[in-house]
Formats: structure tokens, sequence, C-alpha cells
């Protein structure tokens, strides 16, 4: 229960799906974790403060696309708990829409939270591990940033993008001690793919090998290994969780 004792981490969308899973689990280990959201954070913080019996979890304000509230967060981590050791790049949105339908405004919107995002998460967060004398970050990028669909255009380019942000970052940071690596989530039932028509979802399911729709726990659960010292020889690499999905 101590994988990730007297470590601090800072995760981006960590009021409700997969970054809330992400820091029920890490508090669960030990860590001390700072939620970043858009959304109101402070009940899942309390929620897993409470679970938890000690104050490990503080919430703030994070809207991934300002430099400016990075930069705040990354402060919290150091104000609240003394540093920073993990960055979970979790934050996204997700969009159906194809290559001709997609206006410039939305193409905009969806590059800079995704993409824009976690480059900023890793800009700002860099120099705070470095006083720490090393650390780990996991973005989260998608299945569609491996292969290709008949829709959600520019959501495949950021996923796409994030896997080879990783790679890149990965290769500048490895000798600090810096390790960076990306999870690439399958169809995960979480309030983001509410947008799919639930006949649809069957349908891909079907594809499944394992048969099923991923939890935001099953991909917490390979987060908490990226982001602990068991994958200390683990960088620029990227982790599929998708029941099997991309094998097929």
């Amino acid at each position: 229960m101590d994988r990730l004792k007297d470590k601090v981490a800072l995760i981006s969308g960590g009021a409700r799906g997969q970054g809330a899973a992400e820091a029920r689990l890490f508090a669960s280990e030990g860590a001390r974790v700072v939620i970043g959201d858009v959304l109101d954070a402070d009940a899942a913080a309390k929620e897993i403060n409470s679970k938890v019996g000690v104050r490990a979890v503080a919430a703030v304000h994070l809207d991934v696309t300002r430099a400016a509230d990075w930069r705040a967060a990354v402060d919290a981590c150091r104000r609240e708990f003394g540093g920073l050791d993990i960055l979970v790049n979790n934050a996204g949105v997700f969009n159906t829409t194809g290559l001709e339908e997609t206006s410039e405004e939305l193409w905009d919107t969806i590059v800079n939270i995704n993409q824009k995002g976690v480059w900023l998460g890793m800009k700002f967060a860099i120099p705070a591990m470095r006083e720490r004398g090393g650390g780990s970050i996991i973005n989260i990028s998608s299945v569609a940033g491996l292969t290709g669909s008949a829709g959600s255009t520019a959501y495949h380019g950021t996923k796409g993008a994030v896997r080879l942000l990783t790679k890149a970052a990965a290769v500048q940071y490895g000798p600090e001690k810096i390790r960076v690596n990306s999870v690439h989530p399958g169809i995960i039932a979480t309030q983001m793919i509410d947008i799919i028509p639930k006949e649809q979802r069957q349908r891909f399911t079907a594809f499944v090998p394992l048969r099923r729709e991923g939890t935001a726990e099953d991909v917490a659960k390979v987060v908490l290994f990226l982001a602990s010292d068991d994958a200390s020889y683990v960088t620029g690499a990227e982790f599929v969780v998708d029941g099997g999905l991309t094998a097929t």
C-alpha cells in the first residue's frame, strides 16, 4: 500500500472519470495529490481524504490550455506538499466529427485541450521535477493515437501527437531521470464516451476480445505502475489498455 509513499502527484482532469480514479488509487498508495480541473474538484478531494483518513488530496482550478493555470497548479504542489514527482496529463475531450465536418473553431478547441494542454503540463512540471532529482510523467493518449477510424479526426490527430510528444520528452529528459510514457485506453466506461449511442457502443464492444468496456480503474492501475519506482527503467513507451481491441 506504499508504492507512492513520499511522492507528490499532479493529475489534470481529476474531478471525475479516469482522473478521479487515479487520484483515489494514488492516495491509497501513499501519495499526496493535487487534482486540477475546469470542473469543481473539491468534492472529489473531500471524498478521497475522508476515505484515506488524512489530507492527501488538494484541489485547484486548472484550465489546461492556460499557462498561468499550470504555473499555479505546480506552485500548489510545492506549497501544499513540498514539490512534484509525478504528472498525469489526463484531461482531454472527445469528439466524433469527421474531417470535412470539423470546423476550424472545433479543431482549435480539441487541439488546445488535448495537445497543447499536454505540452504545457510537461513544460511547467519538469522544472519542479528537476528540483526533486527526477520524476515520472504519464500522458494519457488513446487507441485513437495508434489507429484510424471513420471519424473523430481532430481527436485522432491530437492523440497521435501526444504519443510522439511523449517520446520526444522521454529522449530529452531521460538523462535527468525524468521518465515519460503514454497510456492508450480503448473503450472506457466514463462520462467522456456518453456521446456515443448505446447501440454503437455495444457494436464496438463486440470487437473487443475481452468482450467488455474497460473501467477507469483498469487504466488507473497501469498509470500507478508507471508512476511508481516499479517502472524505473521504463520511458518513452506506450501502454495499451484496450481489452485487446488494437490486436484485432
